[in-house]
């Protein structure tokens, strides 16, 4: 049911329906937190920052909350988590994600595919094939129940990637909006992007270390040297260890058995806006040497904020690496969930998919579950 009027969280009862509530995330690629309320308490669902510096995370949003899900470690998701460790709130995510959370979080552990109730609710949680221990939410509420995938993709050949369970009411990851190229089109003109390349230019590729980069990595060995930053490295070890990556991930072991070398053809680096880390540190030095854009050409294959914006100007290319959902698959998500209503998450006018066949109907503001 859409658009029923339901209490503020100052006057919620015990006797009122769940709701769910988008605070931040829609009509925007920005920061992603939402706000449903069970029937007993107010939880938000992630607490994002950015990704550019001008979406904070607002403090507001923690207003009467009860305790906070975060499905996984990626700035947009988790970048107001200090906030929440200092209004002492219940910090419910993956091992694997808790393990960036400042000092002094209250923890309670989510399996990265599993069930678990909280407080009498019913959350089921599957890997969501875009980040390490990154998860979507399932809440057994209202009388179809709800699922938020946070961010998701069906496509990697490193993640791992769990159906969710049918829901009627879907908060679904669509930062790409109705583009539908698949990845297997993505890959195609990354290649293409190298090939136009003098085979001597080096490549920095900046990726977010639990994201995208061993995906890259697994698709780069075959066309030359390839070196993973300590970061990056880490990051994949700790996925291998883990359990929540595919069967071809093991192919990577090798790149992770060598320590980084800058000389290296294909260089992956943290930070994905090259704005810190090793990314950040190998644009300084070929800006420095005069080697940007000539000898040196940074990659950029997700989002790009200001910054990385300024540093392709210098001497960059984009080339889009699928990590969310094209068109096809958000289709097909809610075909499969079988929901009657949705809202089309991070993407700039969620109203154009009013005008796409093959979608349900879209939320507006607070609903009912």
């Amino acid at each position: 049911m859409l658009d029923k009027p339901a209490p503020s969280p100052a006057t919620e009862t015990r006797g009122t329906a769940p709701w769910i509530e988008v605070l931040s995330g829609l009509g925007e690629k920005g920061p992603a937190c939402i706000r449903l309320w069970t029937g007993r308490q107010l939880w938000l669902l992630d607490v994002g920052f950015g990704p550019e510096p001008t979406s904070p995370f607002k403090v507001e949003w923690l207003d009467g909350a009860d305790a906070v899900f975060i499905t996984h470690d990626h700035i947009d998701h988790i970048g107001g988590a200090e906030h929440v460790i200092a209004g002492r709130l219940p910090i419910h995510t993956t091992a694997q994600t808790a393990r960036v959370l400042p000092n002094g979080a209250d923890l309670h552990l989510l399996p990265e595919r599993g069930q678990v109730t909280i407080d009498g609710v019913v959350v089921t949680t599957g890997r969501n094939g875009h980040a390490l221990g990154g998860v979507w939410l399932h809440f057994a509420l209202g009388s179809e129940a709800l699922f938020y995938s946070g961010d998701w993709s069906e496509e990697s050949e490193w993640f791992a990637f769990d159906m969710p369970p049918p829901a009627g009411t879907a908060l679904i990851d669509a930062s790409y909006h109705l583009d539908p190229v698949p990845q297997s089109a993505r890959k195609a003109a990354l290649d293409a992007s190298l090939d136009r390349l003098d085979p001597a230019v080096q490549v920095l590729f900046p990726v977010p270390p639990s994201g995208r980069a061993g995906e890259l990595a697994l698709h780069l060995m075959s066309r030359g040297t390839v070196s993973l930053d300590d970061t990056c490295r880490a990051a994949l070890l700790d996925g291998l260890q883990s359990g929540g990556v595919s069967p071809s991930a093991h192919k990577i072991v090798p790149l992770l058995e060598e320590p980084f070398d800058p000389s290296a053809r294909f260089l992956i680096c943290d930070t994905p806006n090259a704005d810190d880390g090793m990314a950040w540190k190998t644009v300084q030095a070929w800006r420095d040497s005069g080697a940007l854009g000539q000898s040196g050409v940074v990659l950029f294959t997700g989002h790009m904020t200001a910054h990385a914006r300024d540093v392709a100007a210098l001497g960059g290319l984009f080339t889009r690496w699928n990590v969310h959902p094209p068109l096809r698959d958000q289709k097909l998500m809610l075909a499969r969930l079988g929901a009657k209503c949705f809202a089309p998450l991070f993407c700039r006018e969620p109203a154009a998919y009013g005008e796409q066949a093959g979608f349900p109907a879209m939320l507006a503001g607070r609903t009912l579950l």
